[in-house]
Protein backbone atom coordinates (compact mmCIF):
# COMPACT_ATOMS: atom_id res chain seq x y z
CA UNK A 1 0.00 0.00 0.00
CA UNK A 2 1.10 3.90 -0.37
CA UNK A 3 2.76 5.11 2.04
CA UNK A 4 4.07 2.25 3.72
CA UNK A 5 7.31 2.57 5.42
CA UNK A 6 10.17 0.39 3.98
CA UNK A 7 10.42 -3.18 5.69
CA UNK A 8 14.20 -3.98 6.83
CA UNK A 9 14.94 -7.73 5.98
CA UNK A 10 16.53 -7.84 9.48
CA UNK A 11 15.57 -7.48 13.41
CA UNK A 12 16.19 -4.09 15.47
CA UNK A 13 19.28 -5.94 17.15
CA UNK A 14 20.66 -7.32 13.74
CA UNK A 15 20.58 -3.83 12.32
CA UNK A 16 22.15 -2.46 15.40
CA UNK A 17 25.40 -4.67 15.61
CA UNK A 18 25.49 -3.91 12.25
CA UNK A 19 25.70 -0.36 12.61
CA UNK A 20 27.87 -0.33 15.67
CA UNK A 21 30.16 -2.99 13.55
CA UNK A 22 30.77 -0.43 11.25
CA UNK A 23 31.73 2.42 13.94
CA UNK A 24 33.61 -0.46 15.78
CA UNK A 25 35.76 -0.89 12.42
CA UNK A 26 36.23 2.41 11.73
CA UNK A 27 37.74 2.82 14.86
CA UNK A 28 40.22 0.40 14.39
CA UNK A 29 40.88 0.84 10.18
CA UNK A 30 39.86 4.18 9.81
CA UNK A 31 36.91 6.08 7.99
CA UNK A 32 39.64 6.27 4.76
CA UNK A 33 39.58 2.57 4.38
CA UNK A 34 35.44 2.33 4.07
CA UNK A 35 35.19 5.46 2.05
CA UNK A 36 37.98 4.62 -0.48
CA UNK A 37 37.76 0.69 -0.57
CA UNK A 38 37.60 -0.83 -4.05
CA UNK A 39 34.28 -2.90 -4.54
CA UNK A 40 36.02 -6.36 -6.05
CA UNK A 41 33.77 -7.85 -7.87
CA UNK A 42 33.33 -11.69 -9.36
CA UNK A 43 34.60 -10.67 -13.09
CA UNK A 44 37.93 -11.02 -14.74
CA UNK A 45 38.72 -7.43 -13.96
CA UNK A 46 40.20 -8.31 -10.55
CA UNK A 47 40.86 -11.98 -11.28
CA UNK A 48 42.68 -12.30 -14.57
CA UNK A 49 44.40 -15.58 -13.99
CA UNK A 50 42.52 -18.57 -15.31
CA UNK A 51 41.84 -20.91 -12.00
CA UNK A 52 43.03 -24.68 -12.42
CA UNK A 53 41.91 -25.74 -8.77
CA UNK A 54 45.35 -26.33 -7.98
CA UNK A 55 47.50 -24.94 -5.25
CA UNK A 56 49.42 -22.45 -7.47
CA UNK A 57 46.32 -21.36 -8.44
CA UNK A 58 45.55 -20.76 -5.45
CA UNK A 59 48.79 -19.02 -3.86
CA UNK A 60 48.19 -16.95 -7.26
CA UNK A 61 44.60 -16.03 -5.78
CA UNK A 62 45.63 -15.42 -2.10
CA UNK A 63 48.15 -12.73 -3.24
CA UNK A 64 45.98 -11.10 -5.25
CA UNK A 65 43.02 -11.07 -2.22
CA UNK A 66 46.23 -9.79 -0.15
CA UNK A 67 46.72 -6.89 -2.24
CA UNK A 68 43.20 -5.82 -2.38
CA UNK A 69 42.97 -6.22 1.42
CA UNK A 70 45.89 -3.87 1.71
CA UNK A 71 48.23 -6.92 3.63
CA UNK A 72 51.33 -7.84 2.80
CA UNK A 73 51.19 -11.45 1.16
CA UNK A 74 54.68 -12.47 2.59
CA UNK A 75 52.88 -12.38 6.08
CA UNK A 76 50.64 -15.43 5.18
CA UNK A 77 51.04 -18.71 4.01
CA UNK A 78 49.02 -21.63 2.42
CA UNK A 79 48.46 -24.88 3.53
CA UNK A 80 45.73 -27.12 1.48
CA UNK A 81 44.27 -29.67 4.00
CA UNK A 82 42.37 -32.82 2.52
CA UNK A 83 38.65 -33.18 3.40
CA UNK A 84 38.80 -36.06 5.57
CA UNK A 85 40.90 -34.19 7.98
CA UNK A 86 38.60 -34.49 10.99
CA UNK A 87 40.91 -33.85 13.49
CA UNK A 88 40.96 -30.49 12.37
CA UNK A 89 36.96 -29.68 13.14
CA UNK A 90 38.08 -28.06 16.65
CA UNK A 91 40.37 -25.62 15.60
CA UNK A 92 37.75 -24.19 12.72
CA UNK A 93 36.75 -21.05 12.32
CA UNK A 94 34.82 -20.68 9.20
CA UNK A 95 32.24 -23.61 8.98
CA UNK A 96 30.77 -25.01 5.87
CA UNK A 97 27.69 -27.93 5.91
CA UNK A 98 27.68 -29.70 9.76
CA UNK A 99 30.53 -27.69 10.54
CA UNK A 100 33.36 -28.62 8.65
CA UNK A 101 36.03 -26.11 8.36
CA UNK A 102 36.56 -24.23 4.93
CA UNK A 103 39.13 -22.17 6.30
CA UNK A 104 41.51 -22.08 8.94
CA UNK A 105 43.59 -19.34 10.52
CA UNK A 106 46.60 -20.78 12.39
CA UNK A 107 47.57 -17.03 13.48
CA UNK A 108 51.64 -16.12 14.29
CA UNK A 109 53.10 -19.73 15.83
CA UNK A 110 56.62 -19.71 15.92
CA UNK A 111 56.80 -23.04 16.26
CA UNK A 112 54.36 -23.59 12.89
CA UNK A 113 56.18 -20.68 11.12
CA UNK A 114 59.99 -19.87 12.42
CA UNK A 115 59.85 -16.78 10.32
CA UNK A 116 56.54 -15.72 12.06
CA UNK A 117 54.11 -15.72 9.16
CA UNK A 118 50.66 -16.51 9.71
CA UNK A 119 49.18 -19.78 8.07
CA UNK A 120 45.89 -19.80 6.24
CA UNK A 121 44.70 -23.82 5.68
CA UNK A 122 41.81 -24.31 3.24
CA UNK A 123 39.74 -27.45 2.56
CA UNK A 124 40.20 -29.13 -0.75
CA UNK A 125 37.32 -29.34 -1.66
CA UNK A 126 36.53 -25.31 -1.70
CA UNK A 127 38.49 -25.16 -4.84
CA UNK A 128 35.90 -26.21 -6.91
CA UNK A 129 33.60 -23.39 -6.11
CA UNK A 130 36.05 -20.07 -6.99
CA UNK A 131 33.26 -17.94 -5.51
CA UNK A 132 33.33 -19.66 -1.67
CA UNK A 133 36.86 -20.09 -2.00
CA UNK A 134 37.62 -16.49 -2.43
CA UNK A 135 34.98 -15.55 0.22
CA UNK A 136 36.63 -18.20 2.77
CA UNK A 137 40.48 -16.35 1.79
CA UNK A 138 38.69 -13.10 2.50
CA UNK A 139 37.65 -13.62 5.61
CA UNK A 140 40.59 -15.85 6.80
CA UNK A 141 42.91 -12.63 5.98
CA UNK A 142 40.31 -10.78 8.04
CA UNK A 143 41.70 -13.19 11.07
CA UNK A 144 45.40 -11.53 10.22
CA UNK A 145 43.99 -7.99 10.01
CA UNK A 146 41.86 -8.51 13.41
CA UNK A 147 43.15 -10.47 15.29
CA UNK A 148 46.91 -10.24 14.24
CA UNK A 149 47.07 -6.64 14.27
CA UNK A 150 46.06 -6.72 17.33
CA UNK A 151 42.42 -5.02 17.11
CA UNK A 152 40.40 -7.89 18.58
CA UNK A 153 41.23 -10.95 20.09
CA UNK A 154 39.43 -14.63 20.71
CA UNK A 155 37.99 -12.77 24.11
CA UNK A 156 35.57 -10.91 21.76
CA UNK A 157 32.28 -12.82 21.55
CA UNK A 158 31.54 -11.59 18.07
CA UNK A 159 35.24 -11.68 17.18
CA UNK A 160 34.17 -14.46 14.07
CA UNK A 161 31.11 -12.63 12.68
CA UNK A 162 32.91 -9.14 12.64
CA UNK A 163 35.31 -10.87 10.56
CA UNK A 164 32.34 -11.71 8.26
CA UNK A 165 31.74 -7.76 8.25
CA UNK A 166 35.05 -6.71 8.07
CA UNK A 167 35.32 -7.93 4.38
CA UNK A 168 32.16 -5.67 3.61
CA UNK A 169 33.55 -2.92 5.19
CA UNK A 170 36.81 -3.59 3.00
CA UNK A 171 35.01 -4.20 -0.56
CA UNK A 172 34.81 -8.01 -0.60
CA UNK A 173 31.43 -8.20 0.62
CA UNK A 174 30.06 -9.99 -2.57
CA UNK A 175 31.84 -12.83 -2.50
CA UNK A 176 30.81 -13.37 1.51
CA UNK A 177 27.16 -12.90 0.98
CA UNK A 178 26.48 -14.78 -2.12
CA UNK A 179 28.86 -17.75 -0.44
CA UNK A 180 26.59 -17.44 2.72
CA UNK A 181 23.53 -20.06 1.49
CA UNK A 182 24.86 -22.18 -1.53
CA UNK A 183 22.45 -24.21 -3.28
CA UNK A 184 24.20 -27.60 -5.06
CA UNK A 185 22.47 -29.82 -7.67
CA UNK A 186 23.34 -33.14 -7.09
CA UNK A 187 23.19 -36.51 -10.41
CA UNK A 188 22.64 -39.95 -8.78
CA UNK A 189 21.94 -40.91 -12.13
CA UNK A 190 18.51 -43.16 -13.26
CA UNK A 191 17.15 -39.64 -13.50
CA UNK A 192 17.29 -39.17 -9.96
CA UNK A 193 18.39 -35.80 -8.71
CA UNK A 194 18.34 -33.95 -5.39
CA UNK A 195 19.18 -30.43 -3.89
CA UNK A 196 20.97 -29.04 -1.30
CA UNK A 197 21.61 -25.97 0.78
CA UNK A 198 25.48 -25.49 2.52
CA UNK A 199 26.09 -22.49 5.12
CA UNK A 200 29.13 -20.58 4.90
CA UNK A 201 29.98 -18.27 7.57
CA UNK A 202 28.51 -16.32 10.37
CA UNK A 203 26.13 -13.96 8.67
CA UNK A 204 22.92 -14.92 6.49
CA UNK A 205 22.36 -13.35 3.60
CA UNK A 206 19.90 -11.05 5.24
CA UNK A 207 22.29 -9.13 7.54
CA UNK A 208 24.35 -9.00 4.53
CA UNK A 209 21.81 -7.57 2.43
CA UNK A 210 22.18 -4.70 5.10
CA UNK A 211 25.46 -4.37 6.02
CA UNK A 212 26.07 -3.93 2.18
CA UNK A 213 23.18 -1.28 1.79
CA UNK A 214 24.96 0.77 4.90
CA UNK A 215 28.54 0.10 3.33
CA UNK A 216 26.85 1.98 0.54
CA UNK A 217 24.99 4.27 1.86
CA UNK A 218 28.19 5.32 3.98
CA UNK A 219 30.06 5.86 0.83
CA UNK A 220 27.12 8.18 -0.57
CA UNK A 221 26.81 5.07 -3.62
CA UNK A 222 22.74 5.65 -3.86
CA UNK A 223 22.65 2.92 -6.86
CA UNK A 224 26.05 1.25 -7.30
CA UNK A 225 26.68 -0.83 -10.32
CA UNK A 226 28.49 -3.32 -8.00
CA UNK A 227 24.55 -4.58 -6.84
CA UNK A 228 24.20 -6.92 -10.30
CA UNK A 229 26.68 -9.30 -8.92
CA UNK A 230 24.97 -10.02 -5.54
CA UNK A 231 22.77 -13.09 -6.03
CA UNK A 232 18.90 -12.70 -5.91
CA UNK A 233 18.49 -13.07 -2.62
CA UNK A 234 21.03 -10.85 -1.20
CA UNK A 235 20.42 -8.33 -4.01
CA UNK A 236 16.38 -7.99 -2.70
CA UNK A 237 18.02 -7.73 0.87
CA UNK A 238 20.11 -4.70 -0.20
CA UNK A 239 17.22 -2.94 -1.91
CA UNK A 240 14.68 -3.39 0.81
CA UNK A 241 17.71 -2.15 3.44
CA UNK A 242 18.59 0.60 0.86
CA UNK A 243 14.94 1.61 1.07
CA UNK A 244 14.89 2.05 5.08
CA UNK A 245 17.84 3.78 5.02
CA UNK A 246 16.81 6.42 2.77
CA UNK A 247 13.97 7.14 4.88
CA UNK A 248 15.31 6.12 8.42
CA UNK A 249 19.16 6.56 8.28
CA UNK A 250 20.57 10.49 9.42
CA UNK A 251 22.75 12.01 6.75
CA UNK A 252 26.11 11.15 6.61
CA UNK A 253 28.52 13.77 7.47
Amino acid sequence: MLGLSPKLPVSAEERLWVDEGFVRLEAMLGRKRLVEATVITPDDKYFPDAFERNESSVEKLLHRICEYLQLDGTRVKLEIFPDEADELLENSLWSIDTNRPAGIYFGHDPIREPDGAAVIAIKGSVLKDPMVLVATIAHELGHLILLGDGHLDHSVTDHEPMTDLLTVFLGLGIFAANSAARFQHHDHGGGWTSWSMRRLGYLPQEVYGYALAKFAAERGESKPEWIQHLSTNVRVYFKRSRAWLAKNAPPVG
